[in-house]
């Protein structure tokens, strides 16, 4: 017991409170982090970064179309939302084609005269200027006669000299005769006269005919077209000496109207001609442009080679055209197309509506509904822009031209037509591929028809 507490206040040892000792103040710990809170940010963030991606994904579908399923089957507006694509189509026609052999010719001029002088001489004068048009017998070129003007002098005058002793020896030949009826003279003094006045003939012959060389040369002097044609370049100039043994020409002259082309055609193909060449058919020959672009003139079958070509396999012929727009020049490179045959009351349509695969051809048909639904066609000959379709259209089907890379089975469209009905030709561009081809296809092949060569 503390002596100093007041008895009966003594606190119980065990369970006295004792008073805090005073201690120094402390700052509260910081809190804890919560643990959980971490995470429900992180998924916060990934789920708002999905629907941003999904809202792209979206508004890019969007803006891209609805795919070409979708809207065959529910009529919903094409790409871009901004309705049916436009496209251009044709109409497939009744028409006639033509049946063409071609290949690849060369201008070639009926006559080609590489004029030369036949004298020697100076060549004093010029008549005609380069690229000149020149008839036949118009002057071109004179050379100096003036040396051939003196020798038809001398062989002039050496036949009147021959003339006058021929007629002295036929005289003394009439007296012998005369005095030999009278045997005045030996009959072999009038042989001799006989011979002698033979060999006075022979001479007046001989310088007859140096007369006539020297009156030759001088119209050589003068040298004249033979043939109508084109002058080319001109090749000597006045005062320029020239001989008759000279390898170069003077100048050449071509004929130009008519002209011809000559082409090979393959030997498969010999047969056919020769029968129409035989019935008596002329058939029509068409030059086009080197690049086969355009028609340049029309002419017609002139001949067939006499042999074929056995390391080409093919023949040569001759096609002539009167020329007279002077569109064929001579050496010009051109594709000649053969017409054999005429197809008549076939079903036309243009080649730029004509898709084609690796293995069929078809088009985008067009239904009255302005829907499109892929047919497959079968193709006969092709002749410019137009081809022949044999199967799979009927006069009057449109087929689509342009626009064909916007399209799928059943897509609806937006027409124009490019022949207003009348099944014109196709007009040149680019064609795109159709996004679903028939039959599973790949997409379509190169571009443009058949080739006709």
């Amino acid at each position: 017991m503390n002596p100093k507490s007041p008895a009966g206040l003594e606190p119980d040892p065990d369970t006295q409170v004792r008073p805090p000792m005073p201690q120094e103040t402390k700052a509260p710990p910081p809190p804890r982090p919560r643990k959980g809170k971490g995470w429900i940010w992180l998924l916060v963030l990934v789920a708002l970064a999905a629907g941003v991606y999904l809202y792209w994904q979206r508004n890019n579908d969007a803006s891209a179309g609805s795919t070409p399923n979708s809207d065959a089957k529910t009529g919903k507006k094409g790409r871009g939302g901004g309705g049916p694509p436009p496209v251009v189509a044709a109409h497939a026609r009744r028409g006639n084609i033509g049946v063409y052999v071609t290949g690849l010719g060369n201008v070639t001029p009926l006559y080609t005269d590489m004029v030369k002088s036949r004298v020697d001489g100076e060549l004093i004068d010029v008549h005609y200027k380069e690229g000149d048009i020149v008839k036949k017998g118009d002057p071109l070129i004179e050379i100096d006669p003036r040396p051939y003007e003196v020798q038809l002098e001398q062989a002039q005058g050496q036949l009147v000299r021959d003339q006058a002793l021929l007629a002295n020896a036929r005289v003394d030949q009439t007296r012998y005769e005369t005095l030999l009826k009278q045997n005045a003279i030996p009959e072999q003094q009038l042989a001799t006269q006989k011979a002698l006045v033979d060999q006075y003939v022979g001479t007046v012959k001989t310088d007859e005919g140096m007369v006539h060389s020297a009156e030759l040369n001088l119209i050589y002097c003068h040298i004249q077209a033979r043939i109508t044609g084109r002058v080319g370049l001109r090749l000597v100039d006045p005062g320029n000496i020239v001989h008759a043994t000279d390898t170069n020409a003077l100048l050449v002259i071509t004929q130009i109207e008519p002209i011809s082309v000559i082409f090979p055609i393959s030997e498969t193909d010999l047969t056919r001609v020769r029968k129409r060449v035989a019935a008596g058919q002329t058939l029509q020959v068409e030059a086009w442009d080197v690049g086969d672009n355009g028609k340049v003139a029309t002419g017609a079958l002139a001949t067939i080679d006499n042999q074929i070509d056995q390391t080409t396999g093919t023949v040569k012929l001759r096609a002539t055209f009167d020329n007279k727009d002077n569109a064929l020049f001579p050496n010009q490179f051109i594709n000649a197309h053969l017409l054999v045959q005429q197809n008549q009351n076939v079903v036309l349509l243009p080649t730029a509506a004509i898709q084609r695969t690796s293995s069929t051809s078809y088009v985008w048909l067009l239904k009255p509904d302005n829907t499109v639904t892929a047919r497959n066609i079968t193709e006969g000959v092709e002749e410019g822009d137009t081809s022949e379709i044999t199967s799979g259209l009927n006069p009057g089907d449109a087929a689509v031209m342009t626009g064909v890379d916007k399209l799928n089975e059943g897509t609806k469209v937006n027409v124009t037509f490019q022949d207003a009905g009348q099944g014109g030709g196709a007009p040149k561009g680019k064609k795109g591929a159709p996004n679903t081809p028939p039959n599973g296809q790949g997409g379509k092949g190169p571009g443009g028809g058949k080739s006709t060569k």
